[in-house]
C-alpha cells in the first residue's frame, strides 16, 4: 500500500525583519492621520557613522523604491532598503516618551555594542570604524 501522506518537518518560525511596538504604531498613526497617500510608511535605514560604527535613520516616506523590502506591522508599512536589512533582522521599533525626551528607538538583537549616546551600534560581523558622537 502506498503512503500518500506527506512528511513535514517542523520549521522554526520566520523572524520578521522589523516590527513595531504598540507605542510606535500609535505614534505613527498620529503622525500620518492627515495623510491621504495609502503608500506612506516609515523608512528605517542604517548608515555608517557614530561612535560605534553604524547609525539608525528613520523618516516618513511616500512610497517604497524598487530596492526596498516592505514589511507591514500593526497596519503600518515599514520600508527598509536592501543594504540595511542585514543589520535590522529581528529589530523592534519603539516610541518612548520620558523626562529626558521622546522619540523612536530601535531594539536590535544584532547589535553587540552601542555608544553612550544611544544612537549608534556595532554588530559582531561589522568592522565599522568608530567616529565621534554628534547629534
Amino acid at each position: 500500500m502506498l503512503n500518500t501522506e506527506s512528511q513535514t518537518t517542523p520549521q522554526a518560525p520566520v523572524q520578521p525583519l522589523v516590527r513595531l511596538t504598540d507605542a510606535a504604531a500609535e505614534k505613527l498613526r498620529e503622525l500620518t492621520a492627515e495623510e491621504t497617500n495609502p503608500s506612506v510608511g516609515l523608512r528605517v535605514y542604517v548608515y555608517s557613522g557614530g561612535c560605534s560604527g553604524f547609525r539608525y535613520g528613520m523618516m516618513l516616506e511616500d512610497q517604497p523604491t524598487p530596492e526596498d523590502v516592505t514589511v507591514e506591522s500593526q497596519g503600518i508599512r515599514v520600508y527598509v532598503d536592501d543594504q540595511s536589512t542585514q543589520y535590522l533582522v529581528g529589530s523592534e521599533i519603539d516610541y518612548v516618551d520620558t523626562l529626558m525626551g521622546a522619540g523612536f528607538t530601535v531594539n536590535n538583537p544584532n547589535a553587540v555594542s552601542a555608544c553612550g549616546c544611544g544612537s549608534s551600534f556595532r554588530t559582531a560581523d561589522s568592522a565599522g570604524s568608530p567616529h565621534a558622537c554628534s547629534h
